[in-house]
């Protein structure tokens, strides 16, 4: 069973008129659709600026969507008020790219911790001290840091607070956005096994938002390429990495350090990506493709199962592998 299905999610940022310059649209995102199954990890890659995280803040709704719909346990997140509002901001929480700005300098470790327990009522008040010790021991930290506060952290130990901080509530979906991408690698690996042993121990679901591939190869059940602000293939995470279909994926990949065997050539695209407040038409990628041909300029592809190619389950946005 799905516990967020993303249903044509569209997020259109007005731009204002210029002197060289007409009034339009930022598409940042237009058009995503995919679902995070129950204990999964479903992960979002694509290059800075394709619209990732705005996906994110649609999904927690802390942005509101130009159009689609994004549904909790089949209830519509848009139409949530009071009591159910509420049980989805605990059940839903984030972790955000750099655990510094997301922390209040002012507050202790302890004061972080506690607030989440209070707001929610999660434990009696003469048991948050115990409840707070007991998450800060889960991710790996010791109970002699609860007076201190965050600038006297390293890097690490402050986005451990964070992920302590999400786990206060015990919620059932964790939208970790780049959690990884401030720290150092060695301090990378042991975030990272943290979120695993959660996602084993808990069964918490996860939207992992990362350009970092490696990471998404090892922690990833499934996977969504974005470009310009559409998903452009979504297959299983193994499925993907042994055999990527859209010629961007195929890109993708080949730029990863390790990813792929050393036999795989390293592609580099010619030009720039389009501004999304004038994406091209037919195909966004086209512009950019190694492999476009006459209908790419045209005519949009559809995201769907590639047809007669024995590729189940797998759903690709080009005129390649579903001819126009």
């Amino acid at each position: 069973m799905d516990i967020i299905d993303v249903v044509d999610l569209r997020k259109y940022f007005p731009v204002k008129a210029g002197p060289f310059m007409k009034r339009g649209s930022l598409k940042a995102v237009d058009g995503v659709t995919f679902s995070i199954k129950h204990g999964k990890v479903f992960s979002l890659v694509g290059e800075s600026g394709c619209g990732k995280s705005t996906v994110a803040r649609l999904v927690l709704r802390l942005l509101k969507p130009s159009g689609g719909d994004v549904l909790f346990k089949g209830s519509r997140v848009s139409e949530l008020e009071g009591k159910s509002l509420r049980a989805f901001r605990k059940s839903v929480q984030i972790i955000f790219q750099d655990p510094f700005a997301s922390l209040n300098p002012r507050m202790t470790v302890l004061d972080t911790l506690s607030e989440p327990l209070n707001i929610h009522k999660i434990v009696p008040k003469t048991e948050i001290k115990e409840k707070v010790v007991s998450l800060l021991k889960s991710v790996g930290l010791q109970p002699d840091v609860l007076d201190r506060y965050p600038h006297e952290f390293s890097g690490g130990q402050r986005q451990r607070i964070c992920i302590a901080r999400a786990l206060a509530v015990s919620p059932e979906v964790i939208i970790a956005d780049e959690p990884l991408s401030a720290l150092d690698v060695s301090i990378q690996a042991q975030v990272l096994n943290i979120l695993q042993d959660l996602k084993k121990e808990s069964n918490i679901s996860f939207l992992f938002i990362s350009h970092d591939l490696r990471v998404v190869q090892y922690f990833s059940d499934e996977v969504g390429v974005m470009y310009l602000g559409k998903i452009v293939e979504n297959a299983k995470a193994e499925d993907l990495f042994n055999e990527p279909l859209h010629p961007y994926t195929v890109v993708l990949l080949s730029s990863a350090p390790k990813i792929r065997p050393d036999s795989q050539k390293r592609i580099i695209l010619k030009g720039d990506v389009p501004s999304p407040i004038d994406i091209p038409g037919g195909c966004p990628f086209h512009p950019r493709c190694p492999k476009r041909f006459e209908p790419c300029h045209k005519v949009a592809p559809e995201l769907k199962e590639p047809a007669g190619h024995g590729f189940s389950g797998r759903l690709v946005s080009c005129h390649l592998w579903n001819p126009y």
